[in-house]
């Protein structure tokens, strides 16, 4: 469990997270409003080089991010508004992956995870938000991502 006290601290995770992130990599954001995946996603972004600002994707659903605003490709998904699984189709989340990073909050709208998702859970503890990780092989020697 890693303990953020702050959303500086949640912001400068991700950017420590962003460091280890290639095309292909899908990062499940989990944990109720308000928990920090948005704060998160805004460090990964700019970790991946992005200097504007971060708005959750609530309402478009998809905002995606392409070189040379960031290194790589990214997609930051919010499936908080999806419904019904056939929507999903419509977003073409299966292409994005071969080709960018998939970062998606509410991932438990999702029929289920890709295999290889590395699924990051908030939940509040002790006044600071805790972050759990169920981290797959596939990250390897990445995680936890360096300091």
């Amino acid at each position: 469990m890693i303990r953020l006290a702050e959303p500086e601290e949640t912001e400068a995770f991700g950017r420590q997270l962003a460091a280890q992130l290639r095309p292909g990599d899908v990062v499940a954001l989990q944990g109720p409003l308000g928990a920090g995946k948005t704060t998160l996603a805004r460090g990964i972004l700019h970790g991946l080089g992005h200097r504007g600002d971060v708005a959750s994707p609530t309402f478009p659903i998809v905002i995606a991010y392409e070189p040379p605003e960031t290194r790589i490709p990214v997609w930051h998904v919010d499936l908080y508004r999806i419904e019904d699984p056939a929507e999903l189709e419509e977003l073409g989340l299966e292409d994005a992956r071969e080709e960018a990073v998939l970062l998606v909050e509410w991932p438990e709208r999702l029929p289920s995870l890709w295999p290889g998702t590395l699924q990051l859970v908030f939940a509040e503890s002790r006044g600071a938000r805790a972050l759990t990780a169920q981290v797959p092989p596939a990250w390897g020697s990445r995680w936890p991502p360096p300091p």
